[in-house]
């Protein structure tokens, strides 16, 4: 049935802006939209309200009547750098513009199932800023509180906005937030073939700079690592393997990278722009019990010495 249902699209091209895409899957969008034989040719969406028209003149209608100061997501502006801005919006307090955001998201994600139960959630959504408002360019979601310590639940870039390095940074934007949580995080598992493309880079390039910026720090546990970065300690075995420095010896873990490895390493996976400058973000985090929460980095234990620490071992 999923199968049959993905074949289908029922919204041929979405006007979002001054960009029409072409859309990629079926997407349950509110069946009054579907007048013509089930189909849309373009949906027009309000950037700033997320608002769905089938008729290009009810769009500019709306958005003549609309007021300057509402030219941007609902919700908290958290973070503004240069024309770079991210609003944190409650799934519980926005109804319509969060099941909208998921409704346009799965035109463009094979995978998605949260549309109507969006309560549980916020959705992080970052904008381009000029002079005629915040534009949407992509967001990311999560659940106000996971019991597996999931800091990203669903991420997408509009496909008029790739290439610009904002998957990376909506990724980077998860792991700022649960620094300042004091937690480790990780996405949603399992996650999709095209998660995993996104997220392995960041992983690569986020470790190989951290390992590069504490070389004179001595021993480090991937428990250290994991504390510092907010990335979950299975992310980072995964990383470490990916990028062959991480072995196996007498059965304990070691990162046998010298220096001059972690340069070449660097150049490979390096870290790109647009990147998040923590300073610039003001956003207090929701307050869990530490003692019952398990991805608090206050409640990771202290490395043990000698497990899972980095050597000097080109072995």
């Amino acid at each position: 049935e999923h199968e049959e249902v993905t074949k289908v699209k029922n919204v041929m091209e979405v006007e979002l802006g001054p960009y029409r895409m072409e859309t990629w899957y079926f997407s349950p969008i509110p069946k009054e939209l579907l007048k013509d034989g089930g189909v849309v040719e373009v949906l027009y969406v309000c950037e700033f309200t997320l608002d769905f028209f089938t008729r290009k003149i009810e769009l500019l209608r709306y958005q003549a009547k609309l007021p300057k100061e509402r030219r941007h997501p609902p919700g908290n502006e958290i973070y503004r750098n240069g024309n770079l801005s991210m609003f944190e919006v409650d799934g519980f307090d926005e109804r319509i513009y969060c099941q909208n955001l998921c409704y346009l998201a799965k035109m463009f994600l094979d995978h998605k199932t949260l549309y109507y139960d969006v309560d549980p959630f916020l959705f992080y959504v970052l904008c381009e800023v000029d002079e005629r408002g915040f534009h949407p360019v992509g967001y990311y979601s999560k659940e106000k509180y996971s019991d597996v310590g999931y800091n990203l639940a669903c991420i997408l870039t509009f496909p008029s906005q790739q290439r610009k390095g904002y998957g990376r940074f909506l990724i980077s934007f998860s792991y700022e937030l649960s620094k300042k949580e004091e937690k480790v995080g990780s996405p949603e598992k399992p996650i999709s073939d095209l998660g995993q493309q996104a997220y392995l880079p960041y992983w690569t390039s986020t470790i190989v700079d951290f390992l590069r910026n504490t070389a004179n720090e001595g021993s480090m546990s991937i428990m250290d690592i994991s504390k510092r970065t907010s990335i979950m300690a299975e992310d980072i075995v995964f990383a470490l393997n990916q990028l062959g420095i991480l072995k196996f010896i007498n059965g304990v873990y070691f990162i046998a990278a010298e220096q001059n490895l972690l340069e070449q390493l660097a150049k490979k996976h390096p870290v790109k722009e647009p990147r998040v400058d923590p300073t610039k973000l003001h956003w207090t985090p929701f307050i869990t019990d530490v003692k019952r929460d398990k991805f608090s980095i206050h409640s990771k234990k202290p490395s043990v010495q000698g497990e899972e620490s980095r050597g000097n071992t080109d072995a």
